[in-house]
């Protein structure tokens, strides 16, 4: 694709970054064939070529518009069109530097500004695990549309002491899985147990920074980013520990992205682009250890497996996973449009509720016709967003394993 930037925008890594980006875009329109937005709206400005265009035109000079932010927000960085871009456009990359200029340029109503704000500093203050808490306990109380928002409490169970072992990983500490959702982490810990790997916490580790990123902040989710890499340096630098293991996907995804998004930080580039070598999705770490796993584990349910879109399109690990769950004893029923985004993303779910249903609609169509007995996935939004409108468990798959692990022991 020509460009012909203002100056600007030239001037600037972002500019240099996207006018590389936009080079490699041939028009061929392929990734409208698999973007979920769309399948959906069917507008052409709602389709990653659509949005190149719209960031194209702003960069080369063009006054961005209402209209113009709200087909950006729309995108639910998926990122599908890049696995199916023959021209390995970068389009996840580009969006997020188009979505911070038309932010820049063009205010959002207060309305608007102020539901973002609320889910960001919401979602990782000190008082969402206790509010968490008191909404599961009037759970049934509750009008559904805001049920379907609160999951059932699990009981998360008991820890094995993680230092009896000479394998050390760390765990991100996250921030809404340990309040909505603990029986995660703790399915987590108990498996990499059963492999001989001790998990534990890092002090000062906390959110990923992807809430942030995707909600007009990014200097905020920058800031987060720096303090996580301060609190995992000095125990991976002392060989404390070996690697940082994420059982979200969609955290994993980000954090994977650190060494980019610091890459121009003189004092945290470096560092970040380490820590970005030593971070694992917790089936990367389970994987080698599959035949030793197996014949621990209890008779395994009539399984669909989901894998999000930071799985498979962001890190690529959808087919490792699926060959682990295997291996593991699970037979995934195949369903159609298993490469398509749940509508979850994040805090997409509620800023976007009718695009989100729709999608989940769609998906858990064709997840029902296989008879699951239970529907799998690795990223607790997924997992959240489809139990809303489903009665069949959604479970992340650490946690099946687990539950089998424990039908496995003898007595």
């Amino acid at each position: 694709m020509q460009t012909n930037l203002v100056q600007w925008a030239r001037d600037t890594n972002a500019g240099m970054e996207a006018d590389a980006i936009l080079r490699r875009c041939v028009h061929c329109g392929f990734c409208t064939a698999t973007c979920p937005t769309y399948q959906v709206l069917g507008d052409e400005r709602d389709s990653p070529r659509g949005r190149i265009y719209l960031i194209k035109q702003v960069l080369e000079g063009a006054e961005p518009t209402a209209a113009t932010q709200q087909h950006l927000d729309r995108c639910l960085t998926c990122r599908n069109c890049e696995t199916t871009c023959p021209s390995g456009v970068q389009y996840g990359h580009l969006v997020d530097i188009g979505r911070a200029i038309v932010d820049e340029r063009v205010k959002r109503r207060w309305p608007d500004r102020l539901k973002r704000w609320l889910l960001r500093r919401g979602l990782v203050s000190p008082l969402f695990a206790p509010a968490m808490r008191l909404g599961q306990s009037v759970r049934g109380l509750l009008p559904p549309a805001l049920r379907r928002k609160v999951p059932l409490r699990r009981d998360p169970g008991a820890l094995p002491d993680p230092t009896r072992h000479a394998r050390q990983v760390l765990l991100l500490t996250g921030c809404v899985q340990p309040a909505m959702m603990p029986s995660i982490d703790s399915a987590t810990v108990r498996v990499l147990d059963a492999i001989g790997i001790g998990a534990r916490m890092a002090p000062g580790a906390g959110c990923c920074g992807a809430l942030s990123f995707h909600l007009d902040a990014q200097h905020d989710a920058l800031a987060q980013m720096r303090a996580n890499v301060d609190a995992w340096w000095p125990l991976l630098q002392d060989g404390e520990v070996e690697a940082i293991v994420i059982n979200a996907s969609g955290c994993g995804a980000m954090v994977k992205e650190y060494a980019h998004h610091l890459r121009h930080d003189p004092v945290y580039a470096a560092r970040a682009a380490e820590i970005t070598d030593r971070i694992k999705d917790i089936a990367e770490l389970v994987a080698p250890h599959a035949a030793q796993l197996a014949p621990l584990l209890g008779a395994a349910p009539r399984t669909a497996f989901h894998p999000p879109c930071t799985l498979q399109h962001w890190q690529g690990l959808r087919p490792l996973s699926e060959r682990l769950l295997g291996e593991l004893g699970f037979t995934l029923e195949p369903f159609a449009q298993a490469h398509l985004c749940c509508g979850s993303a994040g805090a997409y779910s509620v800023l976007q509720p009718e695009i989100s249903s729709s999608l989940r609609e769609r998906k858990l169509a064709e997840i029902g016709r296989t008879g699951a007995q239970v529907i799998m996935s690795s990223n607790i939004g997924c997992i959240g967003h489809l139990q809303g409108g489903t009665e069949v468990p959604v479970r992340h798959w650490v946690e099946v394993v687990d539950e089998r692990l424990a039908a496995g022991r003898p007595g």
